[in-house]
């Protein structure tokens, strides 16, 4: 990918993952036992993948960390946000969630615009799809989606990522410990995410759960093609999550520097009555308690969005808030706690 990014194809079956306590028996699911039925009129959405990366049969590809990428990643996993806790310390969020109330769900899936920011060394920036529980203080979630944190990645570019928190309080980025199971051969779970031929960049995600394993896949799909399964986080590294979830929704999230100034979010600009100039979230669908995608419509989606001094969140009012939405904005000193 360049000469600080390398990406080892190692065996399916001696992956690291592997090495999980809870994962000694494991019998590894080479691809889901469903498929995700897709918005019909949507051809304009086409998103293109420029393979970099393809293993061998029987190998995976899992990216080679550094030390030093170890500890940034543990560093900013601390930090990172918890869907349960929305008043986390320079953290800001514009977004919408559906509640437990209307649950159990099985999953979630939206369509992303996706952006270069300028982001500095100690700040970070990035949008996601999420599902999750929450007893008390325990909490299970795992979240998928687009990044900018040149502490963590090491450069300033746009890079998917995946992130999860299970038994124990365990959990982190991407492969960094073990627990998801790479099954793509030419995907892996984080990678800088190219720029197409034509049209927008955006990627198309979805986790969803699979019925008859229980396991959290995570899935690009594709309008044109068979949709891409990367990977999963087997149901047996969750206490909370191993049957449903009780909260799903999409995210744009901020981390301020120490010194309180906030990133930007989205594209950087504040969403205005012109989508095509703002960040947008399209196509949202949530998978019910009878494993079946529904758009949003069945589901009341609570707004969220903590800082609009810097951020902002906007629907179109001839629009179901799930169909688009569009938010972000530039941050700056005075975004609040």
């Amino acid at each position: 990918v360049n000469d600080k990014i390398i990406y080892d194809c190692v065996d399916i079956n001696k992956q690291p993952s592997l090495s999980h306590p809870l994962l000694q028996n494991h019998k590894i699911q080479l691809k889901p036992s469903f498929s995700i039925s897709k918005p019909k009129d949507k051809s304009k959405s086409k998103i293109q993948s420029n393979k970099i990366i393809e293993c061998s049969d029987g190998t995976v590809p899992i990216l080679k960390y550094t030390n030093v990428f170890v500890t940034n990643a543990q560093h900013w996993a601390k930090k990172h946000f918890s869907p349960f806790t929305i008043d986390s310390r320079g953290t800001h969020i514009a977004g919408v969630r559906a509640l437990p109330y209307q649950g159990p769900y099985h999953g979630v899936t939206a369509l992303m615009s996706v952006h270069d920011l300028n982001i500095s060394v100690d700040q970070a920036s990035y949008t996601n799809i999420y599902v999750g529980s929450g007893v008390s203080d325990k909490v299970n979630f795992l979240q998928i989606g687009w990044m900018v944190n040149p502490a963590l990645f090491g450069d300033s570019r746009t890079w998917s990522y995946g992130f999860w928190k299970g038994v124990n309080g365990t959990g982190c980025y991407n492969t960094i410990c073990p627990g998801f199971i790479q099954v793509s051969r030419t995907d892996p779970l984080s990678i800088p995410i190219p720029y197409p031929r034509k049209g927008d960049r955006a990627i198309y995600i979805s986790i969803l759960q699979d019925k008859k394993t229980g396991n959290w896949w995570a899935i690009h799909v594709n309008y044109h093609a068979p949709d891409l399964n990367i990977g999963y986080w087997p149901k047996e590294v969750f206490d909370l999550i191993g049957t449903n979830a009780d909260m799903v929704g999409v995210l744009g999230v901020v981390q301020a520097s120490p010194s309180g100034k906030s990133p930007p979010m989205g594209n950087g600009h504040l969403p205005t009555k012109h989508e095509k100039e703002s960040a947008r979230i399209e196509n949202v669908e949530i998978i019910d308690s009878q494993f079946k995608a529904v758009g949003s419509r069945k589901y009341k989606l609570e707004k969220l969005l903590d800082s609009n001094k810097c951020y902002g969140l906007r629907a179109r009012e001839d629009l179901p808030l799930h169909d688009l939405f569009t938010y972000g904005g530039p941050g700056g000193d005075s975004c609040g706690i």
